[in-house]
């Protein structure tokens, strides 16, 4: 579906490099000082300004930007379509997420011969990651990041399941904005078997509105949306189990519901 120019373009494999969304400051409130209460101490009111700017600094860094710009990820609408590198090819490792929906960089309609592109599930470059191959199969989707957090027990219970649920649920990990070597080797110190694509520039995870992590996403064969799961904590292997048994059995409801 087209868009304006600049919004549409959906990034290339390999891409142009992305600018970092532009973070916007906002005014602290003042507030009013009591007259029937001390005020605080120079000191403790310094740390608490240094703990509020840092709550600030990490929610910004990672509450990627979500205006116009992400889907809907309602029950029932179909997942948008990416292609990221594979965390484990060398040679990808460079190269952006491309998220292009169609083939046209322009929002002309028709789309003029020069500004044709590939859309995300029709490029062939060697260590993509395309999420449409993995539609045959429930999907469930892990987002993560080592910033601002440790979510990394939480993909060792993701990776676990993937392994119990091989053939029968698609898996596949996202991680958003970290650096290419540091993440290729968590995954072969922490022994993941799942598939890790690199969301370098964030444009997946703004695609999908992900701030927080871990964050799983959960789709139906065909990759329609079932449901998004979002916690502050990790999960363990019995929380996975619970999202990926209510994954099923809600594929299987619908299945029967369409025939």
């Amino acid at each position: 579906m087209a868009g304006d120019d600049e919004r549409d373009r959906g990034g290339w494999w390999p891409g142009e490099e992305t600018a970092e969304p532009e973070r916007r400051g906002r005014d602290r409130p003042r507030g009013l000082a009591s007259p029937e209460r001390p005020r605080p101490g120079g000191r403790y009111a310094a740390f608490v300004g240094i703990a509020f700017i840092v709550v600030i600094a990490i929610a910004l860094v990672n509450l990627l930007n979500t205006e116009d710009v992400g889907i809907e990820l309602e029950q029932g609408r179909p997942l948008a379509e990416f292609a990221v590198p594979d965390a484990l090819v060398p040679s990808a490792a460079d190269a952006d997420a491309n998220i292009a929906q169609d083939d046209c960089e322009s929002s002309r309609n028709p789309c003029p011969e020069d500004d044709r592109r590939t859309p995300a599930c029709e490029i062939t470059a060697p260590g993509a990651i395309r999420v449409c191959d993995l539609f045959d199969r429930p999907l469930a989707i892990s987002f993560w990041f080592t910033r601002g957090g440790d979510c990394l027990p939480s993909q060792d219970a993701f990776d676990s399941a993937a392994r119990r649920y091989a053939g029968r649920v698609n898996f596949l990990s996202i991680n958003v904005r970290d650096d290419p070597e540091t993440v290729a080797g968590i995954v072969r110190e922490r022994g993941w078997r799942v598939p890790v694509g690199l969301d370098r520039d964030g444009a997946v995870s703004n695609l999908y509105r992900v701030g927080v992590c871990p964050t799983i996403v959960l789709a139906y064969p065909g990759g329609i949306v079932d449901d998004t799961a979002i916690r502050a904590g990790n999960y363990d292997a019995a929380g996975i189990d619970g999202l990926v048994d209510g994954l099923l059995a809600a594929s299987r409801r619908r299945a029967a519901t369409v025939r």
